[in-house]
């Protein structure tokens, strides 16, 4: 599940990186998480909150985003290693999207995602 490389946008849009944040606990109550997705080439940035990072919050978030947030046709996906991405139900729901390029950060490439990870 996702192979280890930087994706090949190739100058054409619909390449998009993606990124988690914990916002933080206050007075024992758990925080949201963030989720970014931006795109390699146009910068067009989705973000949005999920309660858990668990797959049952976050492939919902993740699907609305993919099919519906951006203005043109998703053709990569691109995470670092977190489990919340690196997943047979995340590989799963990126098929039935028909996005067929899925890549993650590869070991000690701290500049591989960094292009989301600048705007967390």
């Amino acid at each position: 599940m996702g192979e280890g490389r930087k994706p090949p946008p190739e100058g054409r849009p619909g390449f998009v990186r993606v990124d988690s944040v914990h916002q933080g606990d206050l007075d024992g109550i758990k925080g949201l998480h963030h989720i970014n997705l931006v795109d390699e080439i146009t910068q067009f940035q989705f973000i949005g909150s999920v309660e858990r990072i668990s797959g049952n919050f976050l492939l919902p978030a993740l699907e609305e985003a993919l099919l519906e947030a951006f203005p043109f046709v998703v053709r990569g996906f691109h995470s670092d290693n977190g489990s919340e991405y690196i997943n047979k139900r995340l590989a799963g729901l990126l098929g039935k999207l028909h996005i067929r390029e899925f890549t993650k950060s590869r070991a000690r490439r701290i500049n591989d995602n960094a292009r989301v990870e600048s705007k967390n």
